[in-house]
């Protein structure tokens, strides 16, 4: 005997294509029923149906909020002189408030925690009803 003369014992079974009509026919591995389990069933693509979503009337603003940054009086009374200018810009560079998204200088609001006794020019910043009678008892301006 040689060895290309062997032959196994068990006869090997044949692998069952299953999915393709006829009588041997089962589910192919898709369950039972349903869109998933036909051939050639789509679904809808999800960008549409977001698309369908947004409103399409004139005016209508995608509304992107914003948030202000915040400054206390007691920050600015350590971090400028007398007779400085304070502006959003200012506050930036010093670090003591961090760029909006997109590289633009944020919306600041200077609260009143805190005591001021120098006298600020203050530009282009939100003010507290408080902190506005603060700074202008110290001489301050608010433009």
């Amino acid at each position: 005997m040689q060895i290309h003369q062997l032959r196994p014992k068990i006869k090997s079974k044949t692998k069952k294509r299953v999915g393709r009509g006829g009588k041997k026919g089962t589910f192919s591995g898709r369950g039972n029923k349903g869109q998933k389990a036909r051939a050639g069933a789509k679904f809808k693509p999800l960008v549409r149906g977001w698309v369908k979503r947004y409103p399409k009337l004139r005016g209508y603003k995608f509304n992107v909020q914003t948030k202000t940054a915040v400054v206390n009086l007691s920050a600015l009374e350590k971090k400028f002189n007398a007779g400085d200018i304070v502006s959003p810009s200012v506050l930036v560079e010093k670090k003591m408030v961090r760029r909006a998204t997109g590289s633009k200088t944020p919306l600041v609001k200077i609260l009143s925690q805190g005591e001021i006794s120098k006298a600020l020019t203050i530009k282009g910043c939100k003010v507290s009803q408080k902190a506005k009678e603060k700074i202008e008892k110290a001489q301050g301006k608010i433009e």
